[in-house]
């Protein structure tokens, strides 16, 4: 029996055979080419309902774990191997490391890499670590990478506390109607920033093994870390003005002229206290997570110690460990992820009741979150009501997720209807709530927006800003219209001039959670079309042009990471499932099924997919922090091209039409 019950349309025995007879066209048949894909999606749901996929970043994870393995003391020389072993496997033939497969080597995570693999024990005469060596040099030795390796650095020796952004733990004590509070940072920074402080605070340091040193990878032999301005900086300029403030910091650190210090410890502590609860870890993401550990280390707590230890495990429940290696995970994604795939799947056809959606629904609404969280500084009379990312992180639901869910939860019909209408209205009024005054959505917070705040020194992880983005706002367009919001409602209207004022002069809309313009576009256009918009505007017919101009030859699209460094990447990369898939359901918002490009892009995929009905994306297509930090979402070659060929299958057909369809629930939203 098929797992797929209840699909609509393709026949569901006999799929494989018909593959095997279309093979030699190269093109399977576009229902079996569904019922493929859906069977696989269906086949990977966990018996509770979710859905999760492994989320793979770069080798600083691997790298990082093994400094806190040595950073606690008694590494276990095991587990230190096998992430060492993971660090090799990624190395170049050049002998450095990338932030993203394809991508140029990158210095902080080479200085990473090699000092982790020297703390595994790897020599320093070892031929990866030679030419490693090599890379670090020629790209500016220790002192070019970024502040939170500096730091990192320190706690092992390697680099001096004099030297580095001063992160004092008196920043938790300005209140929040101070310019440069914790609240005017976005919620990622401020987990990661106050446990960090607290790590300042104490300075502490550990002797790394015998032999183990980096002082051969600084140009000039030693720390060039001066306390100057940095170059073409000019001399009356905010950045100016904050890096003689963190000198002025850093000098009175010296010096302990520090009397808010104990106050500041104790309130710095009782905040990542508070948000340890109902979470898995601090924020629930890794270098919050990792930074938190080591601030309770500092801070007293024993091994022993029942928060300390669940801290840890939490932790290393991130870790994914195989024969040879292990890699770690940044956090988990099981409510994006089972938003998405259950969207999909009830795109594809599936029965709004068949178990696999009724099973992902009620699961999702088990894990709305209904409790105040870091949003409420800013945001004063919303009611809690939104979802988080990841299994458990109460005080961060975001907006993005929550607009995700609220759509998927569109498309199933739950056992108790009266339960999933009311976390659906209490979902709908929160996302309401969060709109901000520019009219757009951002992430997890409104209004952290004050630019000023990226020249802060310590600012050069490029992500202490929350604002509103095309793509979130496209997505929470696309859910208002799934729930009866019409294009004249006063949020929608707000909205549709957010982004058409943040339009690239193209046509495209840049992606902040997915790369890139691809991403961006796709969702701007799919919540401009469902909530509305007449489609043959000029604005949106330029951005479908875009599209279809920088579609690959071989029929599907791709953009490198690189874009949000070079402009003249825009648009530009080897073609993937689900960026191909992303530039399909924009061309699809606009209502182009017939032109060469939609059906180039529908061939490539089905041309492109797997034998079990999956494709596979070796790149990376997910985005963290722009520059700095990318990831692979390993489900979204799964249900984006699912979802994209369900799209061209349905709305094809001689009188389709872009019906909203809430499952036989109440309209949630009014005009």
């Amino acid at each position: 029996m098929s797992n797929h019950d209840g699909f609509e349309g393709a026949p569901v025995i006999g799929w494989r055979d018909q593959r095997f007879l279309h093979r030699e066209t190269g093109v399977i048949p576009l229902p079996q080419s569904i019922a493929a894909s859906l069977d696989d999606l269906l086949s990977l749901q966990h018996p509770e309902g979710f859905w999760v996929g492994e989320l793979e970043a770069d080798i600083s994870l691997e790298s990082d774990a093994i400094l806190l393995e040595h950073f606690l003391g008694n590494p276990r020389l095991d587990r230190v191997g096998k992430l060492a072993n993971c660090i090799r496997e990624e190395q170049t033939s050049e002998g450095g490391w990338l932030l993203y497969p394809g991508g140029p080597p990158h210095i902080s995570l080479t200085v990473k890499a090699y000092f982790a693999l020297r703390l595994a024990g790897v020599p320093e005469s070892d031929p990866a670590l030679q030419k490693a060596r090599n890379v670090i040099l020629q790209m500016g030795g220790v002192d070019a990478v970024n502040s939170f390796t500096k730091i990192y650095l320190c706690l092992f020796g390697q680099y001096d506390w004099k030297a580095v952004p001063a992160v004092p733990p008196e920043i938790v004590l300005l209140p929040p109607r101070a310019y440069f509070n914790i609240y005017e940072i976005s919620s990622w920074s401020r987990a990661i920033l106050v446990p960090l402080s607290i790590i300042y605070a104490f300075q502490p340091r550990r002797n790394p093994p015998a032999g183990v040193s980096l002082r051969g990878l600084f140009c000039n032999g030693k720390s060039n870390g001066n306390g100057l301005v940095p170059k073409n900086t000019a001399l009356y300029s905010w950045k100016a003005f904050f890096h003689a403030a963190d000198r002025l910091l850093s000098a009175l650190e010296r010096r302990r002229l520090t009397p808010l210090r104990r106050r500041a410890l104790k309130k710095a502590e009782q905040w990542m206290l508070e948000r340890l609860e109902g979470s898995d870890g601090l924020a629930a993401i890794y270098p919050a997570m990792m930074n938190s550990i080591m601030a309770l280390d500092c801070l007293g707590y024993t091994r022993e110690n029942p928060l300390f230890s669940r801290q840890l495990s939490e932790f290393w429940r991130l870790a994914i460990e195989e024969k040879e290696t292990l890699r770690m995970q940044p956090c988990f994604s099981p409510v994006w992820d089972t938003a998405l795939a259950a969207f999909a799947a009830a795109e594809s056809g599936l029965d709004p009741a068949h178990s696999a959606l009724r099973r992902a629904g009620e699961w999702l609404i088990s894990k709305q979150v209904l409790k105040p969280g870091d949003w409420a500084m800013k945001n004063t009379t919303g009611r809690p009501g939104g979802w988080a990312f990841e299994f458990f992180n109460e005080p961060y639901p975001d907006v993005d997720d929550t607009a995700m869910v609220l759509l998927s939860l569109s498309r199933i019909r739950c056992q108790d209807a009266s339960l999933q209408q009311q976390s659906m209205r209490r979902g709908l009024e929160w996302v309401m709530s969060m709109q901000c005054e520019d009219g757009g959505w951002a992430s997890f917070e409104m209004h952290v927006n004050k630019t000023l705040l990226n020249h802060v020194p310590f600012a050069d992880h490029n992500a202490m800003l929350d604002p509103s983005t095309p793509d979130v706002t496209g997505r929470v367009l696309e859910m208002l219209g799934a729930f009866g919001y019409e294009r004249s409602s006063a949020p929608a209207l707000r909205a549709i001039q957010f982004l058409r004022r943040q339009q690239e002069g193209d046509g495209s809309w840049f992606g902040r959670w997915g790369v890139n313009y691809i991403y961006g576009t796709c969702f701007a256009l799919r919540g401009l079309a469902a909530i509305g918009e007449d489609m043959r505007e000029a604005y949106c017919l330029r951005a479908a042009e875009w599209l279809r101009s920088i579609q690959n030859p071989d029929g599907g699209w791709g953009e490198s990471c690189g874009s949000y460094d070079n402009p003249d990447l825009k648009g530009i990369g080897p073609s993937t499932a689900a960026q191909t898939a992303w530039a399909l359901l924009g061309l699809f918002a606009c209502g182009d099924f017939a032109s060469e490009s939609a059906r180039n892009g529908v061939r490539f995929l089905q041309e492109t997919q797997g034998e079990g009905g999956a494709w596979e994306d070796s790149l990376f297509t997910g985005t963290g922090f722009p520059g700095v930090f990318y990831l692979k979402y390993h489900l979204y070659s799964r249900y984006f091209p699912l979802l994209a060929l369900s799209d061209y299958s349905r709305r094809r057909a001689p009188g389709a039409s872009r019906e909203k369809r809430l499952c036989g629930l109440q309209t949630v939203g009014s005009s």
